[in-house]
């Protein structure tokens, strides 16, 4: 830059660009200096500021002239655009802390004085949810409501004049949120939870959202608040049904108007239930699996001496995946050799030349692995609208199938080469004996229900419905010769409509009522002959048989939640119109 551009005018606007910050003091005449384009020019007045050290201009500076309201009792104060104008006779804000963690209570909540809530311009629809019905009905058809439609939570003081502790409740909400799903809990049931604890404790504006391993839940206090989100991953699953009931229990009197429980006293209660023990020891679990494989076996045609040797094999199985659950192995390996034991004493029977169908020992094995807990909540996921969860429980699905083949495969294979005969229609003449297959069936959702750790109070319901369930399929089945894949949906539909009502006359979850009861119909039959077949180099009937598999439990899954909503759809909700589902498209 030349001299003689230095002693070019300037403009205002470009003075005020090279004004230094305020506090950087000119250099002394007679000291060194550094010339820069950015230095003041000489005879430029340099304004001064009073009362304050440092000063930064921007555009959302107050012009001067205009006065501002004086706040008296705050220490900090915010102006946004959004703030309300003088004049509108809105009250002033209370006295409360600096904000800035998300710790504090939001400035615009009152416990005494709560936000008016957000009115769209078409107005509100009138909702009249009644009290008087189960609160998973009530939260679910909010939760399908869209949010500016949804009615406000009643004032419900459960907390002090400051307000409620909003990262304590979303904490709260989300440890309950996780035991729910841990425990085989539909991905929609447990955001009605999630969203029912949030609106318990006054929380209005609440998203939860639920995946396989994730749990997540954002609150909003308002149109200007920054929303408070939580998280929660998930890594382990066991079903304690006893446990699913207590937490069902707790959600439910957060729900209830008339029983004021404390953000301390829900914590208490919640870490009692974690605390809590498996109502039903590990050797009664070992010698429930033995029995469900006993009376599997019986259902396809066995008799008491395939009774006892499924059983065995189940035992040995049960105790060798326990093992390996002691040294760390995945599930997968655990399914593996889960599925050994059976088929290893199927085979071996065989190869004694023994007078007993060795197929069935190996079913009857099959039906205490299966696992149709997971595959029934996968479908379920899938026809609510969670289709991350869904897939991510089909997938889950899928790695334990393959374990099981892995296992049976195997030990078939070595069964085939030291010339075992195993005759793949030696379990078909299974309609001789009603009253025993009904026997076996009741014993089998008994049993199943012991290894979901049930309630002995929900044990007997649970065996009867199961005992419906296989007299709906042999009726449908053998004296009506339809389809089995019509005549399991059937009967799968009927487990779901009496465990609906019965979870609703007991305020509970439902699936202690419908997860044991389809146990009689899971299709360990299909998929044994389906192995055997891939085993003896039959791949096209062994890939049948296993279509047949996949087919039978999906119409399990479709059945049990088609059953569920039948019963939801003739029976009062709680809202004065019909629960409204997400609009889907229609091919476009």
């Amino acid at each position: 830059m030349t001299d003689a551009e230095d002693r070019k005018p300037q403009s205002d606007e470009a003075r005020s660009a090279f004004v230094p910050p305020a506090g950087v003091a000119a250099p002394a005449d007679g000291e060194s200096s550094t010339t820069s384009e950015f230095a003041l020019p000489q005879g430029l007045a340099v304004p001064k500021t009073t009362g304050t050290d440092s000063e930064t201009t921007s555009e959302f500076a107050l012009p001067e002239g205009l006065a501002v309201p004086k706040t008296t009792g705050t220490d900090s104060e915010t102006t946004s655009e959004f703030a309300v104008p003088d004049g509108l006779g809105v009250p002033p804000p209370q006295p409360h802390e600096a904000e800035g963690s998300a710790f504090t209570v939001p400035s615009t909540y009152s416990a005494k004085q709560p936000p008016a809530a957000f009115t769209p311009p078409s107005g509100i629809p009138l909702v009249s949810l009644t009290k008087d019905v189960p609160w998973q009905d009530r939260m679910r058809t909010m939760l399908r409501m869209p949010v500016t439609e949804r009615p406000a939570p009643e004032l419900v003081q459960r907390h002090d004049e400051a307000g409620p502790a909003v990262p304590r409740v979303l904490d709260l909400t989300l440890r309950i949120g996780e035991l729910l799903l841990a425990g085989g809990e539909g991905a929609e049931d447990v955001e009605a939870a999630m969203f029912a604890v949030c609106r318990s404790y006054g929380l209005d504006r609440c998203e939860p959202n639920v995946t396989f391993t994730l749990l997540s839940i954002s609150h909003q206090p308002s149109l200007v608040d920054d929303p408070v989100t939580a998280s929660r991953t998930v890594r382990r699953r066991s079903p304690d049904y006893t446990r699913l009931a207590a937490v069902y229990r707790l959600v439910d009197d957060l729900s209830d108007d008339e029983t004021h429980v404390s953000l301390e006293e829900a914590y208490g209660r919640l870490a009692e239930i974690r605390r809590n023990r498996h109502p039903y020891p590990g050797w009664v679990l070992t010698g429930a699996s033995g029995l469900l494989a006993g009376a599997a076996s019986v259902l396809v045609g066995g008799n008491y001496l395939v009774f006892v040797a499924a059983a065995i094999g189940a035992m040995l199985g049960d105790r060798l995946a326990w093992l390996c659950a002691g040294r760390g192995l995945p599930e997968f390996y655990q399914f593996t050799v889960a599925a050994m034991p059976p088929a290893a004493i199927g085979v071996a029977l065989t190869l004694a030349h023994a007078d007993v169908k060795a197929s069935a020992v190996i079913t009857g094995g099959l039906f205490a692995l299966l696992p149709g807990r997971a595959l029934v909540a996968g479908v379920q996921d899938g026809l609510t609208g969670f289709y991350i969860t869904a897939s991510a429980r089909l997938l889950e699905v899928l790695y334990f199938f393959v374990g099981i083949v892995a296992g049976v495969l195997t030990v078939l294979y070595f069964g085939v080469q030291l010339g075992a005969k195993l005759n793949p229609d030696a379990a078909l003449g299974v309609s001789e004996r009603p009253l025993w297959q009904i026997a076996a069936s009741m014993l089998l959702s008994l049993t199943f229900a012991v290894l979901l750790q049930q309630e002995r109070s929900t044990v007997a319901m649970v065996t009867l419905n199961g005992g419906v369930a296989w007299v709906v399929y042999g009726a449908m089945r053998y004296a009506g010769d339809i389809s089995p894949v019509a005549s399991t949906a059937v009967a799968a539909g009927v487990v779901g409509l009496f465990g609906q009502l019965l979870s609703r006359y007991r305020f509970a979850s439902a699936l202690p009522y419908t997860t044991a009861a389809i146990g009689p119909l899971l299709p360990g039959s299909a998929t044994y002959f389906g192995l055997l077949g891939i085993a003896q180099n039959e791949v096209d009937s062994g890939l049948v048989y296993l279509t047949q598999a996949v087919a039978l439990a999906m119409a399990i899954a479709i059945g049990v939640n088609l059953g569920s909503e039948i019963s939801r759809m003739f029976l009062r909700i709680g809202s004065a119109e019909k629960r409204r589902a997400a609009k889907r498209t229609r091919g476009f």
